[in-house]
This record gives structure tokens, C-alpha cells and sequence, in this order.
């Protein structure tokens, strides 16, 4: 099985880069899905405007009260930042239970100016559940509640009819995104944090790191036909470093985000890092794949807990990438993920592919001497690794397969949560079991082989 002959033959040519987005933040943007995905290079801002880091309930938390973190002068910061860099960019606001509710000032007055930038910039405003990990404190019926309420008050706080397109939520589980495609009509979920595993107060790994359609069974599993087949185009959080995302714990998350690169390597390693997961998705892997995308969730806790420059690498970051890729745009994450669903009715056509080797930066396991290799379907998601530097064979690191029946865990309560809502069956690349020891590629079962030969061993 010679897979860097399968990934020459899955590059393809793309044709000459399509016009940009609709819309400029003079006088506001509507909202624009009406263009092909194939051909863009797509960044997507979310936001985070919380009082508790972990509101695992309506009335219950975890974490410190976050209000002196939170100012209407931070959020005009952070939307600063973005504007300075990219003037039509458009950032998806999300606001969690309490952050809704809280009637000190800081906070009346920063619902007061998002809505302002709903109108100035097209943004949007929305809600998340939970402020992260909903799944993981509730139950799919109180979360279900929770989403629609919480909808309920964002459109109310907007008014003239206004209704989210998009929801944030870190974690959902598969009624969840159910609910919102069938009971609330909306059809793109930040749902899942691709490969978490060991960090914060939730795991998740399992999933593809690109748009899918997931199935009833698992949230992480992609539908694999009409039966289990929900209407939500479910999408990743945070862009990783393909690397470093085989490990466990914080590393698991490295790529894009503020603390993973700025907080954790400095800025100028912080801003090597981030540049260069954007290179690969938006140079050989953009060939590979069509388009590129690339996701970013900002916590507005951070302007202030962290020092200003790090606000100030988001217009750095953004600047560079423009100049670098001056075809990207930066779209709502509802606007990418509606385009998306206007392409792809179904999964059938999910092939995603994947190249990366190592920046060598220090602190975040992205070896220079290692090269990644993802492939990403509907029936299973396969990785293998390689010394590249000598021409070492690759051994497969992850083979999730998604043609296999999967269970989510039961019911979670604040009482008795549930961390884990991985789907990990075969072989998994955080390593944590004796079977997910690397194997050849030819160590797979017959089986398995013929399962890959079916996306990969026939002409492209």
C-alpha cells in the first residue's frame, strides 16, 4: 500500500481564486452563504462572552466569576484587532446563560455594543450552552431546553426579528444537534473540539477535523446514510497542529489558539506556530482538498488576562496571513457552514486529506523530523506517521472507524458528570491503550485493507 503515491494522486489542480465575499463593514454586511466552498480559503472567529468558565447549569458553575475579565472596553479591543487587520471580516459572538442574564453593568453594556457590531459588521450573535461541556453536566433534554431558551433570549436581546444561524457549544452530543436542525432550524454547530483528549473539563476525540454531517449514533461519528443522518453540519473549534494533536493534554489543542501558542511559546514562536498551521492547510493541503479552513474561538477573558500584545498578534496574524494568501476571507462561521451544506447534500463525497510536518517549535511535541499523514472519509478516519528525514516507511497512528456502531455515554448531571465522549475503537492516536501502538499499514487485517482500498487503492 503505498500511501505517498495515494496522496500524489489526490492532489488536484484548483482553478484561479474565486471573488471574495459579499459585503463591507461600512453600513454592515448581510448575511452570504451564496458561494461555492471549493476555491476559498476560509478563517473563522468565534467568540466567548461568559461569567463563570464552566457553567455546567442554569444555577450551577465551575471556576472564579469572571466579570472583572469582562469589559465592554475588552470587546472593543478584540473587535478592534480583527477590523484593523481585515476591515469586511465578520466575528461570531457567543453568550452563555449567564452572561445573558447578568444585570451589572459591565455586562448590559457589552450585549449593548455586540449588537451595535451586529449591525456595523454583519456579525453574528448567539448562544452557547454551558459556556463549553454542556453534554458533559446535563442531560440531552436539559441541554435541548437550554439551547432553546437561550436562543429565545439572543434574538430577543437583538430584536427586529433576529435569529441565530450558527451555535457554539465546544461539545454537543448527537440529540443535541438533532434538535437544533429538526426543533430550531438551524443547521451549523461549533460541536466538537477536534482530538481533545486530557485538557480542560472535557474529551472528545474521534471526530474529523473538517465539516461533517454526524450521525444519531455519536456526535463524533459522521452520518453514514439516511437513517442516522442529522442536518447539522458539525465543526471543529479550534485549527490543530496535526502533530501536535497526537498527545495528551493541552498540547492536544495547539494550533491557532491564544493560550496553546502566545500564552504557552511566547509571541514570536506563538505567532511561527499559528502561521504555519495556516500554511498547511492553505498551501499543499488547500491543493489536496479544494479549500482550506481555518477556526479560531476566542475567550474575551483572555484581552484582559492576558497582556495586550496578545490581543494585538490577532491583527498581526490576520495581516500576515492576507499578505501571504491574500484571497482569504473571514466569513461567519454560519455563512461557511451553510455554503458547505449547499455543496455537500450528504457525506458522501468526504474525502479529506492531510500533509504535515513538524514546525520543530519548542513545548508543543511538533517534531521537524516527523510528517503526519490524515485521510478522512465517511466510513473512517486514517493516520500514519513517518521519520521523513530518513525515509522511514509510516506506521499507522490512528485508524477510527466510523462503519462500526457507536454509543454515546448515558446522561450526564451536574452531580454525576461525564468527561469522556470520545469515539475511539481500532486504533487511536493519543496512544493511551496497548492497541494503539503504531502498526505498518500492511499489519491491518484483510478486512481493514479492503476497507481502505475502497477510498485509496482505486484510480483517481
Amino acid at each position: 500500500m503505498n500511501v505517498n503515491k495515494l496522496m500524489k494522486l489526490a492532489s488536484i489542480c484548483v482553478a484561479a481564486v474565486l471573488p471574495s465575499l459579499a459585503g463591507t463593514a461600512a453600513g454592515g454586511a448581510e448575511f452570504n452563504s451564496n458561494w461555492p466552498v471549493k476555491g476559498k480559503r476560509v478563517i473563522n472567529i468565534n467568540t466567548v462572552v461568559r461569567v463563570n468558565q464552566i457553567e455546567v447549569s442554569r444555577n450551577a458553575n465551575r471556576g472564579k466569576d469572571e466579570a472583572r475579565d469582562h469589559s465592554v472596553e475588552d470587546v472593543e479591543t478584540f473587535r478592534k484587532a480583527v477590523a484593523d487587520a481585515i476591515p469586511e471580516a465578520k466575528v461570531t459572538w457567543s453568550f452563555s446563560w449567564r452572561a445573558l442574564h447578568d444585570q451589572r453593568p459591565n455586562y448590559v453594556a457589552i450585549r449593548k455594543r455586540v449588537v451595535e457590531y451586529h449591525h456595523q459588521y454583519g456579525d453574528e450573535i448567539t448562544f452557547i450552552p454551558g459556556a463549553y461541556f454542556a453534554p458533559m453536566y446535563n442531560s440531552r433534554a436539559q441541554t435541548n431546553r437550554d439551547i432553546h431558551d437561550g436562543l429565545k433570549l439572543v434574538s430577543e436581546m437583538v430584536g427586529g426579528g433576529y435569529r441565530p444561524r450558527s451555535i457554539v457549544a465546544g461539545f454537543l452530543a448527537a440529540d443535541n444537534l438533532r434538535f437544533l436542525a429538526e426543533e430550531e432550524g438551524i443547521h451549523v454547530a461549533q460541536g466538537t473540539i477536534w482530538s481533545q483528549y486530557g485538557i480542560d473539563n472535557g474529551d472528545g476525540d474521534g471526530s474529523i477535523s473538517y465539516p461533517y454531517y454526524p450521525s444519531r449514533e455519536h456526535a463524533c461519528k459522521p452520518a453514514q446514510g439516511k437513517a442516522d443522518f442529522i442536518d447539522c453540519v458539525n465543526l471543529d473549534g479550534w485549527t490543530c497542529d496535526f502533530l501536535s494533536a497526537r498527545k495528551f493534554g493541552g498540547n492536544s489543542r495547539t494550533g491557532v489558539g491564544p493560550i496553546e501558542t502566545y500564552a504557552r511559546m511566547g509571541l514570536e514562536n506563538g505567532l511561527k506556530e499559528s502561521l504555519a498551521v495556516v500554511r498547511s492547510h492553505f498551501g499543499d493541503n488547500f491543493k489536496r482538498n479544494g479549500f482550506g479552513w481555518i477556526i479560531v474561538n476566542w475567550e474575551i477573558c483572555l484581552v484582559k488576562q492576558f497582556k495586550p500584545e496578545v490581543t494585538a498578534m490577532m491583527t498581526t496574524w490576520l495581516k500576515e496571513i492576507r499578505k501571504e494568501f491574500p484571497d482569504a476571507i473571514v466569513p461567519l462561521m454560519s455563512e461557511f457552514g451553510e455554503a458547505w451544506r449547499r455543496d455537500n447534500p450528504n457525506n458522501d463525497k468526504l474525502d479529506y486529506r492531510f500533509v504535515q510536518r513538524g514546525t520543530g517549535l519548542p513545548k508543543i511535541y511538533s517534531d521537524a523530523n516527523l510528517e503526519i499523514r490524515w485521510y478522512m472519509n465517511r466510513k473512517f478516519r486514517l493516520a500514519t506517521l513517518r521519520d521523513w528525514t530518513k525515509n522511514e516507511p509510516e506506521k499507522v497512528i490512528d485508524f477510527t472507524r466510523y462503519d462500526l456502531p457507536a454509543k454515546e455515554p448515558p446522561d450526564a448531571s451536574v452531580k454525576k458528570p461525564t468527561r469522556n465522549w470520545s469515539l475511539v475503537n481500532r486504533i487511536n492516536q493519543k496512544g493511551r491503550r496497548p492497541q494503539d501502538s503504531p502498526i505498518p499499514l500492511s499489519a491491518l487485517t484483510e478486512e481493514e485493507r479492503r476497507l481502505v482500498d475502497e477510498y485509496y487503492q482505486k484510480p483517481q
